[in-house]
């Protein structure tokens, strides 16, 4: 790891709600504040699901890096990391793929504060943090650079990151320009929540997240599956994210074979 100092001071917003810090408590963390919890709790009396969401897109994003680096795909570039909880992307690529090179960035600084503590990587591979944000695309291909090949394949994944993304801040523009810098025989990954099937709890969730100052943009089918124009799915498709590849993993606790709102997919650019 040779990012960001994490024991230089950070300046930490801890008076609204942050979607890492958020997703963190969902799955049992401890590096989140009252403020985080407050707003979690107010989520759970919408749907009590909401942690067994956080845990089915953790779980996609381990049976998608795994599938990749069964696949041959040495690099990774994860965007919206999250606070790092094992088994991290790094860990599961580089268990098929020990010279596994993995960049991870995220906008928040607790993110940066533990990634030196909790991303060690192998001796073979290699692993980075940036701290940048996804609206900023060029910062982030700048650093990417310094650990990736970008002549050769790049797994770019945005895992339940890009519903905090507004249309109005060009999620989908976004997503093109950092793909428009990585090779044929580079990947997406992404999950992305909907209101496709609770139409109304997703409203009151959004309503409630905008009045504490948190984006949730959420996306249909048809608008999640545009991030994916000109590049070849992978099969199944566009799916709900814990039926892709199923094999690949094992369940998640608390989940069944119901819908949760929200869809999951990999793409491969030609």
């Amino acid at each position: 790891m040779t990012g960001q100092d994490p024991t230089s001071a950070v300046q930490i917003d801890t008076t609204r709600p942050h979607p890492a810090r958020m997703y963190d408590w969902y799955l049992g963390g401890k590096d989140n504040y009252p403020v985080d919890e407050e707003m979690g709790r107010q989520m759970l009396t919408l749907d009590l699901r909401v942690p067994v969401m956080a845990r089915v897109n953790r779980a996609f994003m381990h049976r998608a890096t795994r599938w990749l680096a069964r696949s041959g795909v040495r690099q990774f570039l994860d965007v919206g990391t999250g606070i790092p909880t094992e088994p991290n992307l790094h860990q599961v690529a580089q268990e098929t793929a020990p010279g596994a090179r993995v960049v991870y960035c995220d906008n928040d600084p607790i993110v940066l504060a533990h990634a030196a503590a909790l991303l060690r990587g192998t001796d073979e591979g290699a692993t980075e943090y940036l701290q940048a944000d996804v609206r900023d695309p060029d910062a982030i291909l700048e650093g990417a650079r310094k650990v990736l090949d970008f002549t050769r394949p790049v797994a770019l994944s945005l895992v339940a990151l890009l519903h905090f993304v507004s249309d109005e801040d060009g999620a989908h523009d976004l997503v093109r320009r950092l793909l428009a810098e990585l090779p044929s025989g580079s990947y997406l990954v992404m999950t992305h929540a909907t209101a496709d099937f609770t139409p109304e709890e997703s409203k009151a969730a959004t309503e409630k997240l905008r009045a504490a100052g948190v984006t949730l943009a959420l996306r249909s089918r048809e608008e999640f599956t545009r991030f994916f124009d000109g590049l070849d799915l992978v099969e199944p498709g566009v799916e709900v994210p814990h039926r892709w590849h199923p094999e690949l993993g094992e369940p998640v606790p608390g989940q069944d074979d119901g819908v949760i709102p929200g869809y999951g997919a990999v793409g491969r650019k030609t």
